[in-house]
């Protein structure tokens, strides 16, 4: 009676070269986050108190209710302007889809400074916006310094961020599927909201979450067009560390925003997963059907 002998796996050293990064992540998060985190307990002692003053003091909550709203509004803008803009990426040919995707990425190629004094200066009194609606009679408008205007501005900003997770979703598509149900009669809108819609939903999910969740901690756009009497949380935490010097009720807000975009991430990854689930399991359905036949 023989014995095969299995041959040995050894680890491979592959994973070693992760060591660099996750040495640089912990560094440069975990241990300011882990610092924040205990600061935000009261230690030496311990309390609770910096968290229930977050529900209590009458100013976090309505910060926090500001800063979710103009989060929330700037993902509708950036929605209702980029998936338009992906569609068409998807519809026309190599040179203009190239075309089209620089101007996505140029803001990433264009510093955050000026981009924001830009806007600065569009937004600003006797800037264009302000001359075109005196022109047409609406007054002396002024957006520097309100929330509509720093809305305008973190939405053209976070833009990009929507765009490319929907042009990555609608791209790959198949466009057959659109054109079969046509020839079944379906009218080019039932046909996109039967089909294209749902198989477009991940990425929807995608630049939503990706979009709202930058917005809730955006600070240099608020810092510079936005006012101390309508600021958001992320001028609210940098007025609690560099003025108030209260790092414990800092490092308390700190952990609520970050466990409030833990929860969003983790819905989205769960949405995401349950449309991958839909997708696996009809194509393994459509598969064993097949081969039935």
């Amino acid at each position: 009676m023989t014995t095969t002998s299995r041959p040995i796996r050894r680890p491979r050293p592959s994973w070693l070269l992760l060591v660099p990064a996750l040495a640089l992540l912990a560094v440069v998060l975990l241990v300011p986050l882990i610092q924040s985190l205990i600061r935000s307990f009261g230690l030496p002692g311990f309390t609770l108190d910096h968290y229930a003053s977050l529900f209590t003091d009458g100013v976090t909550m309505t910060v926090l209710g500001r800063t979710a709203a103009t989060a929330a509004v700037v993902t509708v803008v950036a929605f209702l302007l980029g998936y338009p803009y992906a569609y068409l990426m998807t519809r026309v040919g190599p040179r203009a889809r190239a075309v089209l995707l620089v101007i996505v990425l140029l803001p990433f190629w264009t510093s955050v400074m000026a981009r924001n004094f830009a806007w600065i200066i569009i937004l600003q009194r006797g800037g264009p916006v302000s001359n075109v609606m005196e022109f047409f009679g609406a007054g002396d408008v002024v957006l520097q310094g309100s929330v509509v205007g720093v809305t305008i501005a973190m939405s053209q900003v976070l833009l990009p961020f929507m765009v490319l997770p929907l042009f990555s979703s609608l791209g790959s598509i198949d466009r057959k599927l659109l054109l079969a149900a046509r020839g079944l009669g379906s009218s080019p809108l039932v046909a996109f909201w039967k089909i294209y819609w749902p198989l477009s939903r991940g990425g929807v999910v995608s630049g939503l979450i990706l979009v709202f969740t930058l917005s809730l901690g955006f600070y240099v756009t608020p810092a510079l067009l936005g006012s101390p009497q309508q600021s958001l949380i992320a001028q609210l935490l940098a007025q609690r560390t560099t003025q108030l010097l209260d790092f414990a009720g800092a490092g308390a807000l700190g952990m609520l925003v970050l466990v409030v975009t833990l929860v969003l991430v983790a819905w989205a990854n769960r949405v995401g997963g349950t449309i991958s689930a839909i997708g696996v399991v009809s194509t393994s359905r459509t598969s064993r059907t097949k081969e039935d036949a």
